[in-house]
C-alpha cells in the first residue's frame, strides 16, 4: 500500500505553519497543484533544483537515517513530530509573540487560506524548501517494503500456469515481469524530472497532467477509481468464497458475501490510513505464511475436486501437468492465463505516491529492482510448486484449492483477515480519489478534515462497499473478474500509459532549444516555434527510444483488447454453464 501519511489527507502541508493552513510565503510559491499557468519547462527547472539539492545536501542526512534502527529504516510514514519542525513556527509560539515583534508580522485574511488572528512571519525561499523537504522521510528500503506489499499477490499464479503449462507460464511471468520493471523505470524517470519542492508530484494523474494536460489527469483518475473499486470487489468475492468453505456451504453464498461487505463498511470508516500501518505489515507476513502452508499441504494431499468442479466444471480425475500448452487449451483460456500474469504485476499506479514520500526519489530504482526480484521469485516458485501437485485442478485463489478441511479453514481465516485489511486500504484510497477529484474539485464539497466532510465520509463508505457487493454478487467467478480488472485497468497503468507518457515527455523535453531558457524572475518560458516542427524535433532527439515506446504502447493496447475479449467470453460461458455459481445465487463457486 501507499504510505499512510500521504494518503490520509487529514494532515496539513508542512509549509503551512504546522499544518494549520497558515502561510505568509511569497505569492509565486503559493500556486495551485494543477495551475495551467505553469509551463512544462518550469516543472523541469525546479525539478533540477530539487534533485541537485538532494544530491549535494541530503546525503549526510540520508546516511544518518539509514544507519539508524531497523524500525526507523522501514517505517511506513512520517509522524506528526516529523512534519512540525524547521523554520516554520508553531501556532502557539506565534500567538504569544511579544508586542514589539507583532509589528513585523503579517495578518492574513481568511480568504487567503489563513486562520484569523494568527500571525505568521515571512518565509524565505530556503525556509519554504526546508519545510517542504521535511515531509519526505522514507528511504528506498521502506519503498521496497511498500512495493512488495502493494504488488505481491501470488494466489492466482498456479491457476494461470494451469492454463498455459510450465514453459509458457514461466515465460509469461518472466516477460511481463521485465516489462513491468521497464515501465516502473519510465515512471521513475518522469517523476524525478517533473517533481520539485515547489511543484510536488503527488500522483500518477499529476504526471499525466504535466505532460498532456487536464484531460489526461481526468482519464487517469477515473480509471484509477474504477480499478480500486474492482479490486475491492475481487477481495470481497474471494473472501466470500473463504466464508463458504469455512461453513461447509451451510450458509447461502450471497449471505457470505454480504457478511464480509458489512464488516468492510465498519472497518472502512477509518479515514486515516496511518492507523492501518502495522496491520498492513502483518498482512504481508500472513500472505507469505499462507504461501508456505499451501505449498506444503498441496504436496501431501489431493486437490479440492469439489471446488474445481463448481467453478471450472472440471470433473475428478488424475492430476495432469504439462511442460507446454495443455491439450485442449483454447485461445481464450490462454488469454485468461495471460490476464492473471498482468493482474499479478499491477501496482504501478501507486509509484508516484511512494516517491512523494521519499527523502531521495532518485533512489527509487533500488527499491523497485529489489521488489521486482522478490515478487518474481515468489510468483515462479509458488506457481510451479502448486501446479506440479494439483495440475489442472489448481484453483484461484490457491488456498481454496486445498482439500484437508482443517488446513483449508486455517488459511482461509488468515486470508479473511489479510483480505479485509487490503480491501479497506484500497477502498480508503478509492473513496478519497473520488472525493478529492470529483466531489471536492468539481462539486465543491467540504474538505475531509471538516465536520461536514467527515459526515460525508461516513455516508460514502457504505455506498462504496454496496457497489462493490453488487459487482461481485453479479459476477461470482473470481478468476474472470480479476482478469477483467487486469485487462481494463491494471494493464493500462502498468504497461500502456507509461510508454505513452514517456513518449510525450521525451518529445516535449527534446524539443527545447539551447536558446530557450526559463526565466526565474518572471516565471515565464518563451518557445521559438511550435506545432509539427517542434514535435518532430523532439521525437528525433531520441528517435530509437521513442519508436520503441510507440510499439510498446501499441502492443500493450492490443493485449488489453485481447484480454478484455477473453474475459467477456469466459464470463458469458460461465453464466451459461449449469455447474457454477450464478448471479445473486446461493450456490458457492467452491
Amino acid at each position: 500500500m501507499a504510505s499512510p501519511a500521504n494518503l490520509a489527507l487529514d494532515g496539513g502541508d508542512p509549509r503551512l505553519a504546522g499544518g494549520l493552513g497558515v502561510t505568509n510565503s511569497p505569492p509565486q510559491m503559493i500556486r495551485r497543484l494543477h495551475d495551467p499557468s505553469v509551463s512544462f519547462e518550469e516543472y523541469l527547472h525546479y525539478a533540477r533544483e530539487s534533485r541537485a539539492w538532494e544530491a549535494s545536501t541530503a546525503n549526510a542526512e540520508l546516511t544518518s537515517l539509514e544507519g539508524s534502527t531497523l524500525k526507523r529504516h522501514f517505517r511506513l510514514g512520517r509522524k506528526k513530530k516529523d512534519i512540525i519542525h524547521g523554520p516554520t513556527p508553531q501556532a502557539s509560539e506565534i500567538v504569544q509573540a511579544p508586542a514589539s515583534e507583532k509589528d513585523s508580522m503579517n495578518k492574513e485574511s481568511p480568504k487567503n487560506g489563513s486562520v484569523t488572528g494568527v500571525l505568521v512571519p515571512e518565509l524565505t525561499d530556503d525556509e519554504w524548501s526546508t519545510a517542504a523537504r521535511a515531509a519526505r522521510t522514507a528511504t528506498w528500503g521502506a519503498v521496497f517494503f511498500l512495493l512488495t506489499t502493494d504488488i505481491l499477490g501470488p494466489f492466482s499464479v498456479p491457476w494461470a500456469i494451469a492454463q498455459t503449462g510450465f514453459g509458457p507460464g514461466w515465460a509469461l511471468y518472466t516477460l511481463f515481469g521485465i516489462f513491468a520493471g521497464y515501465s516502473g523505470w519510465q515512471i521513475w524517470v518522469m517523476y524525478i524530472h517533473l517533481d520539485s519542492d515547489r511543484h510536488p508530484c503527488k500522483s500518477y494523474g499529476d504526471i499525466a497532467y504535466r505532460i498532456f494536460g487536464p484531460w489526461a489527469r481526468y482519464c487517469v483518475n477515473v480509471l484509477q477509481s474504477l480499478q480500486l473499486l474492482f479490486i475491492v470487489s475481487g477481495v470481497v468475492l474471494s473472501s466470500g468464497q473463504s466464508i463458504a468453505q469455512i461453513s461447509k456451504n451451510s450458509i447461502c453464498y450471497i449471505i457470505c458475501i454480504f457478511i464480509y461487505t458489512i464488516a468492510g463498511m465498519f472497518v472502512g470508516q477509518v479515514r486515516t490510513l496511518q492507523k492501518f500501518g502495522w496491520l498492513a505489515n502483518l498482512a504481508v507476513w500472513l500472505n507469505l505464511l499462507i504461501m508456505f502452508i499451501v505449498m506444503g499441504v498441496a504436496a501431501h494431499s489431493s486437490p479440492n475436486y469439489q471446488a474445481a468442479l463448481a467453478s471450472y466444471s472440471i470433473p475428478e480425475g488424475p492430476v495432469l501437468t504439462y511442460a507446454g500448452t495443455p491439450p485442449g487449451t483454447t485461445f481464450v483460456t490462454a488469454l485468461n492465463g495471460l490476464n492473471q500474469a498482468i493482474y499479478s504485476y499491477g501496482g504501478s499506479m501507486m509509484y508516484c505516491e511512494f516517491m512523494y514520500e521519499m527523502r531521495k526519489p532518485t533512489d527509487f530504482w533500488k527499491g523497485l529492482i529489489c521488489a521486482q526480484a522478490v515478487i518474481y521469485t515468489c510468483y515462479v516458485t509458488f506457481g510451479m510448486v502448486v501446479y506440479s501437485f494439483q495440475g489442472q485442478f489448481a484453483f484461484n485463489p490457491a488456498m481454496q484449492g486445498l482439500s484437508p478441511y482443517n488446513w483449508q479453514t486455517g488459511v482461509n481465516i488468515m486470508f479473511l483477515f489479510s483480505g479485509l485489511i487490503a480491501a479497506c486500504l484500497y477502498s480508503n484510497i478509492g473513496i478519497k480519489v473520488m472525493y478529492v477529484n470529483v466531489l471536492q474539485e468539481l462539486l465543491h464539497a467540504p474538505p475531509l478534515t471538516t465536520k461536514k466532510g467527515k459526515w460525508l465520509w461516513i455516508g460514502l463508505v457504505p455506498v462504496y462497499w454496496s457497489v462493490a457487493f453488487i459487482i461481485c454478487a453479479a459476477i461470482p467467478q473470481f478468476s474472470y473478474i480479476s482478469g477483467l480488472v487486469g485487462a481494463v485497468c491494471i494493464l493500462q497503468f502498468t504497461y500502456t500509459f507509461p510508454p505513452i507518457l514517456m513518449l510525450g515527455f521525451e518529445i516535449k523535453r527534446g524539443a527545447i532549444l539551447p536558446s530557450e531558457v526559463f526565466n526565474t524572475a518572471t516565471g515565464t518560458f518563451t518557445r521559438e516555434d511550435g506545432g509539427v516542427k517542434r514535435w518532430t524535433r523532439g521525437f528525433m532527439r531520441k528517435w530509437g527510444v521513442n519508436a520503441f515506446n510507440v510499439f510498446f504502447a501499441l502492443g500493450a493496447a492490443t493485449t488489453a483488447v485481447l484480454g478484455l475479449y477473453s474475459s467477456v467470453v469466459s464470463l458469458i460461458a460461465g453464466f451459461e454453464g449449469t455447474t457454477v455459481a450464478t448471479s445473486f445465487g446461493c450456490a458457492a463457486p467452491v
